[in-house]
């Protein structure tokens, strides 16, 4: 399974991608820039978009709303990993624009493998 990470913080990527790809089945990517990020999930290569809220510059808030304004946010299958406080009506809303799951930092890997087979089949 084609996993992409998204997130400014290099030691957390670093560690989710070395945890995935120890186990058998994960290949993934990994950006650290907003930006860059929003081309990777518009490219469609992944079968699951791991993605941080809080990141400088173009936030994962950005990411959510360019995708959403071409209506590919559903299709790209987007997992929230993010450390930032989401009360219910947040929670809720971005479940209904398709946001597949949101999980809160820090999680273990076997609840984030759980949540990607979940999703990824």
């Amino acid at each position: 399974m084609n996993v992409l990470i998204v997130d400014d913080n290099k030691e957390i990527t670093d560690m989710l991608s070395f945890y995935l790809e120890a186990l058998d089945g994960f290949n993934c990517t990994v950006v650290n820039d907003g930006n860059e990020g929003l081309k990777a999930i518009k490219s469609g290569d992944f079968d699951i978009n791991i993605l941080d809220l809080a990141m400088p510059g173009f936030s994962g808030i950005d990411i959510m709303n360019s995708l959403k304004m071409e209506n590919l946010l559903e299709k790209r299958k987007i997992v929230i990993l993010s450390a930032s406080a989401i009360n219910d009506e947040q929670l809720q809303s971005f479940l209904d624009d398709g946001v597949r799951a949101v999980l809160k930092k820090p999680i273990s890997i076997d609840e984030l493998t759980t949540v990607i087979e979940q999703i990824g089949h």
